[in-house]
């Protein structure tokens, strides 16, 4: 925060403190006095910065609230008023549903809908509602919180707060509120609003969009991207924007590094948020000079009804064993050692189990020139709603598990409030969306006309033609592929079809996905989300790879037939 507010000009600073396994981790403790609430880095951040910020005039949103907004406002105020600077200090709440939810997870299905229950082609993995089978009694909740739109924090900068406080707002929503407020937009100003909600998409997880977690990084200096600056959206009137960062920091922006983060944690090709829907089949990506890249295309309509609900429970415990084997006869090892576990596993802890996975990662190099390359790991992970059960398999691990319901946009009382003095507290409601649209079936579609090519072809690595970015949905993982050689578009965009993504997850697959499949031509991208493949999701998948983040790779790193004509 300290360098952005010092390292040039910026009208307003956002931060995205969280992720949805913040709250969960801290939520028992805050609600027993054991945690602030807030995310300290929040507080340490504008401790830092808090002069600059009232020299300079910058405006600030961030979601560091996490819990208590409150709690973090009323230390920013005392901060504040020991500084004497002038500042007004303002929380949004309302993103707190555990009031209203809790303190039991529901008892029937029917109490809550499920985030993808709109869709007919998916069905929810059975351990979805695992909190069902509890033998009758009520499983405690831990945390609820609905995922905020932009308006209630365009209320409070109405209204003439300097900074805000905010809890779960969805990432990109203090981008909105920022563009929305400053270019005095109206709410059904959907095209822009939807501009803005990209431009906050593709600045909210850091220096991603500038060089971190970058595709084609390998092709690059490292040294550029040992510490990459955060990145800048200046949002035009019209809602398009230009993605740039400040001169002289390191990593880099260019078409590439935008395309890739634009392609992450897409739900398709219409982007949601509590104040608008993103139609981004069109987007264009341009470069705009050194470090800045133009992104426009960007249609909006009315947002849904419901907005993203994550709620916590506890799921009981969870462990696993990791374990290393080396060279001749790895695979009859990992064979004798299931067999063993299973062996000496007493039949009524087996009962127990929910999960028990025997998952082998690695394949022991021929011909080994140092024993790491000859290493392969078996990782043994055990769930459980009986601490006893795991310990019997590995040493118990508590863990709380994730799901993501819907709720509806009317149900939830917004408000955002001003601390106006030691005692003081003004409330003011927010409303809520004009109008709103349900969603329509989700496009999912083949190439209609793919090229076709006779010529020979050469087995090369997917990832040696092309990049993009994979990442997670709940239990859905989404994945984008663009070519390097924009040339090689009709190529990709003919192979990289809904079959093919089955063949290309290989083992993995399982008949209970489905596979969702759209194209961004102006970009030269198809982008797939593969429904289910994520288990429970996040923090308890069972994949290795749980947020889906490695996924891109281990495809790129597969042999396809490629043309030799175009190669």
């Amino acid at each position: 925060m300290y360098r952005q507010a010092t390292l040039g000009d910026v009208d307003f600073i956002t931060g995205d403190y969280l992720a949805e396994v913040n709250l969960a981790n801290n939520a028992q403790a805050w609600r027993n006095g054991k945690h602030p609430g807030y995310e300290p880095t929040a507080w340490d951040g504008l401790q830092q910065t808090i002069d600059v910020i009232a020299q300079k005039g910058i405006r600030v949103v961030i979601n560091g609230g996490a819990l208590d907004p409150k709690a973090l406002a009323l230390k920013v105020e005392a901060l504040v008023s020991e500084k004497k600077l002038n500042l007004r200090i303002a929380y949004l709440s309302g993103d707190d549903l555990y009031p209203t939810l809790g303190p039991n997870m529901p008892t029937t299905k029917d109490e809550l809908r499920h985030l993808d229950s709109a869709n007919t082609s998916t069905i929810p993995a059975e351990l979805t509602y695992a909190f069902l089978s509890n033998g009758g009694d009520p499983v405690p909740m831990i945390s609820a919180h609905a995922y905020l739109g932009a308006r209630g924090i365009v209320e409070g900068l109405r209204r003439g707060a300097d900074i805000v406080i905010c809890g779960r707002v969805a990432d990109a929503s203090p981008v909105i509120a920022a563009a929305w407020f400053w270019h005095d937009w109206c709410e059904t100003d959907y095209d822009e609003l939807a501009g803005s909600l990209i431009a906050g998409h593709l600045i909210e997880c850091s220096a991603y969009v500038t060089g971190g977690n970058f595709a084609d990084f390998d092709n690059y200096d490292l040294d550029s991207l040992v510490k990459p600056g955060f990145p800048i959206a200046e949002i035009a009137v019209d809602g398009t924007c230009v993605i740039s960062k400040h001169p002289g920091t390191d990593g880099f922006i260019n078409m590439d590094t935008v395309r890739c983060q634009f392609l992450y944690e897409l739900q398709g090709n219409t982007y949601l948020n509590s104040d608008v829907s993103a139609h981004i089949a069109n987007v264009n990506v341009e470069e705009a000079g050194k470090d800045r890249v133009l992104i426009s295309g960007i249609r909006g309509s009315p947002p849904p009804p419901t907005t993203k609900c994550a709620i916590f429970y506890q799921g009981g415990y969870e462990a696993q064993l990791l374990l290393n084997a080396t060279g001749y006869g790895t695979s009859k090892k990992w064979d004798l050692l299931e067999k063993q576990l299973r062996h000496f596993i007493p039949a009524d802890i087996m009962k127990d189990l929910e999960t028990l996975e025997f998952q082998r990662a690695g394949v022991p190099a021929q011909n080994p020139q140092s024993q790491l390359n000859s290493t392969t790991y078996l990782r043994v992970l055990s769930t459980s709603r009986s601490q006893s059960a795991v310990i019997a398999v590995a040493k118990a691990m508590g863990n709380i598990s994730l799901k993501h319901f819907s709720v509806n946009q009317s149900d939830i009382s917004e408000t955002i409030n001003f601390i106006d003095g030691p005692n003081k507290i003004s409330t003011f409601g927010t409303g809520h969306p004009p109008r709103y649209e349900e969603l329509d079936t989700r496009d999912n579609y083949d190439p209609k006309d793919p090229q076709l090519y006779t010529c020979d072809t050469k087995q090369i690595r997917l990832g040696d033609v092309a990049l993009g970015r994979s990442g997670d949905k709940g239990g859905n993982l989404n994945v984008g592929f663009f070519p390097k050689n924009p040339r090689h578009w009709p190529w990709l965009q003919g192979y990289m079809t809904k079959d093919r993504m089955r063949q290309l997850i290989g083992a993995d697959w399982h008949d209970s996905f489905f596979i969702e499949r759209v194209e961004f031509p102006h970009i030269h991208a198809v982008h797939f989300v593969v429904y289910g493949i994520l288990g429970r999701g996040v923090s308890s998948s069972s994949r290795l790879d749980g947020f889906g983040k490695g996924f891109l790779d281990y495809v790129r790193d597969k042999f396809v037939e490629f043309p030799v004509d175009i190669l």
